[in-house]
């Protein structure tokens, strides 16, 4: 998806900041990590350091060859994250929003690609024109981890706000093969990152569930409006939760797995939800239903006219 850098200082909601500064940079939470921070900034000269330090490490720590391998491709992986741009010309730009991976083939981590804006133009320069000839990738600025496995992604109407479906990993767990990705939490977290200052905000949205084994693809789709987020899931129910308060509003019942959600762009108390029971289902809240439901007022002449009768 694309998110417009424009919209970012005139929010329709403003969340509030709850985690730590930098905290969507952490490619990893256990361990040697505090030791490896000093030495594995965002530039990549230092990242040669610190894989030296890592090396060292090992020694002291006696880390197994898988483990070794995790931690030199989580170093790797923070170098190529850059701190969030706060000059007014970023305000043109648009960010490409994207899931990647660079520990299993799992979608784990969310890219961010800045477009400038002579690159949103099919006659001018495209992605690729900062690439070296040695290099296969564009360079990422940004990669933030979820430490799980990403099942969905949604913006807010104003783009400011990142919110995405993710199945946890074990705490402290180690992906020793690429091929064979961690096990994940069958409860769904719906976390929430601030894109203009690239941090994690309040803590993560749950209720909803899945069950597909990690190594199946399957997405679940969400959307979120100006007050609400909604969600599928695999639990055969939709859920709304409102984004000021962060409460579970509604459960959605349907009798198959609930793939997809949608807000009306016009009213944003109708939502659908689309199922495997080969349904779609509108639903209104309680208050739009009174709305719709009250009797039209008479015109004022047509009820002067019955009175003189």
């Amino acid at each position: 998806m694309v998110a417009d850098c424009g919209r970012f200082d005139s929010p329709d909601l403003l969340l509030d900041i709850s985690a730590p500064p930098g905290c969507v940079f952490d490619l990893g939470s256990d361990g040697i990590e505090e030791d490896e921070e000093a030495a594995a900034g965002p530039a990549a000269g230092r990242v040669e350091e610190g894989v030296r330090r890592l090396l060292d490490t090992r020694a002291q720590l006696q880390l197994a060859e898988h483990r070794l391998e995790t931690k030199a491709a989580e170093l790797l992986a923070r170098s190529r994250t850059k701190p969030p741009e706060r000059s007014a010309a970023c305000t043109q730009n648009k960010l490409l929003i994207f899931t990647t991976g660079c520990l299993t083939y799992s979608p784990h981590q969310i890219g961010i690609k800045r477009i400038l804006p002579h690159q949103m133009t099919m006659a001018g320069p495209v992605l690729g024109e900062g690439r070296g000839s040695d290099a296969f990738f564009d360079a990422l600025d940004h990669v933030i981890d979820v430490h799980g496995h990403i099942i969905g992604m949604g913006l807010s109407p104003d783009n400011r706000y990142l919110y995405v479906n993710s199945r946890a990993w074990p705490r402290g767990s180690v992906v020793a093969d690429p091929m064979q990705p961690p096990p994940i939490a069958e409860e769904i977290d719906l976390l929430v990152f601030d894109l203009k200052t690239m941090r994690k905000v309040k803590r993560a949205l749950r209720a909803h569930r899945a069950y597909t084994p990690n190594d199946e693809c399957f997405f679940i789709f969400l959307d979120v409006s100006r007050d609400f987020v909604a969600s599928g899931a695999e639990d055969r129910h939709g859920y709304i939760w409102d984004r000021h308060y962060n409460i579970c509003l509604a459960k959605l019942r349907h009798q198959d797995v609930v793939n997809s959600v949608a807000f009306s762009p016009r009213e944003q108390e109708l939502l659908l939800t689309a199922s495997d029971d080969a349904t779609i289902k509108a639903w209104r809240s309680p208050r739009a239903v009174r709305v719709h439901q009250a009797p039209c007022p008479r015109p004022f002449f047509s009820w002067l006219a019955s009175q003189r009768r």
